[in-house]
């Protein structure tokens, strides 16, 4: 399958860009020929920066939404859905730029991203909100995000950080470990995540041994680590990026001998870190990271995905999908592509009662749509029941190295 009508200025993904370059030259030459509309998406991913190794399955599922609402009779009138590319950097000015780039000067109607907590609420506060533009993050998980005064513009299909966290510490003790000590990149997302995890570790019994903030850019953590293995834990909870500063602490803790256990979040699910370290020294690290309920979604999902090459255990790519394809359905259901109408058509498409729409179901959900008909999309990440505040709830699984990639070892309750 090729993903067409999108753009940016770079290539980025991995695994369909020479399809998708031939897609879009084609597209493009058809759309001069037939004069047909565009309504634009921005996708503001995180293609640079330490979530880079996350971003191309994510960016591919976005591109697979994309195609698939193209392939069934386009948007609104048979116009041609066209998602534009951006670059947040996963920082908070890099998520500004890319935001305003996309809003002022490309004329999106609304957002898909960005995918790193301090890029979304960098972009929500000063692009999104003032401009009366839906966001939709696929994967920005901080628990700030749920206290924006947003004016209801700002969801997500990924889950916050206080459901992982929680989740996570849970885990851990039902597994036997009741002493940690946490590390956590001094950033929204860190932050919001260790605050949960510490919480919930604490409120059940277990016992916090070293808790410490760090910042992204530093050559060595050895003091650091040295001070947190002397406080008796020898499980290190690690919250960070496993393309940025995580590498870097998780290496110098194996080769020191800091602690005999790591427990990453799902900043960590990058198999970047088995190319780096070796599968061998890995086999006391696993990691968090929410996955796709079983449902009907994710199987259609999944079946689709494959089809297309794309690899099915890649972190948020179910929602990255979720994010884009919700955003067409919105957009369908109000009538057009004006801004102000998007946020209630998104509850109304997402939300039950209506006709079950699952992933890759663009004509059936046009057509109900076109008869006045209601329906509920049930997406690959789950149902997408937005709460008052945009956010959704999540199911998580714990992930070990097996051979040269992260495979799932158990589901968190």
């Amino acid at each position: 399958m090729s993903f067409s009508c999108f753009r940016q200025p770079a290539p980025v993904g991995r695994t369909f860009a020479a399809t998708a370059a031939a897609s879009l030259f084609a597209l493009t030459a058809l759309a001069t020929a037939t004069q047909a509309a565009e309504v634009k998406i921005g996708v503001v991913g995180g293609i640079s920066g330490p979530i880079a190794a996350l971003a191309p399955p994510m960016i591919d599922a976005s591109k697979m939404a994309v195609a698939h609402v193209n392939a069934q009779g386009g948007i609104l009138s048979g116009d041609t859905l066209v998602a534009v590319i951006g670059d947040a950097a996963c920082s908070p000015q890099g998520g500004t730029d890319a935001a305003t780039k996309a809003v002022n000067v490309e004329g999106v109607v609304a957002l898909v991203g960005p995918y790193c907590s301090g890029a979304t609420l960098a972009a929500a506060n000063s692009v999104a909100i003032p401009a009366g533009v839906v966001l939709v993050s696929p994967s920005a998980t901080s628990p700030e995000l749920t206290k924006l005064d947003d004016k209801d513009l700002v969801f997500r299909t990924a889950p916050s950080d206080s459901y992982q966290g929680q989740a996570l510490a849970r885990k851990l003790l039902a597994d036997g470990t009741d002493t940690a000590a946490v590390a956590y990149l001094n950033n929204d997302y860190g932050k919001g995540f260790a605050e949960a995890f510490k919480a919930e570790f604490e409120a059940k019994g277990g016992k916090i041994a070293g808790y410490a903030a760090h910042e992204g850019d530093k050559a060595s953590y050895r003091s650091e680590l040295a001070e947190l293995a002397g406080q008796g834990a020898d499980t290190l909870v690690l919250i960070d990026y496993g393309d940025g500063a995580g590498m870097t602490i998780l290496r110098q803790a194996l080769e020191n001998g800091f602690f005999s256990k790591f427990v990453g979040g799902d900043g960590m699910k990058t198999d970047a870190l088995i190319d780096a370290l070796g599968a061998d020294n890995l086999k006391s690290f696993t990691t968090s990271a929410p996955v796709g309920a079983e449902s009907a979604g994710l199987d259609a999902f999944n079946k689709l995905y494959a089809e297309a090459g794309g690899d099915q255990t890649a972190v948020y790519a179910t929602t990255s999908y979720d994010a884009t394809f919700l955003l067409a359905l919105a957009i369908e259901k109000a009538g057009s592509a004006d801004r102000a109408k998007i946020s209630q058509a998104l509850r109304d498409v997402a939300s039950a009662p209506g006709e079950v729409i699952l992933p890759g179901e663009w004509a059936k959900a046009k057509k109900l749509i076109a008869e006045g008909k209601d329906i509920n999309y049930q997406g690959a990440a789950g149902d997408m029941e937005f709460d008052a505040k945009g956010d959704v709830p999540g199911v998580y699984a714990l992930f070990g190295v097996d051979g040269g990639s992260l495979k799932m070892v158990s589901a968190i309750e």
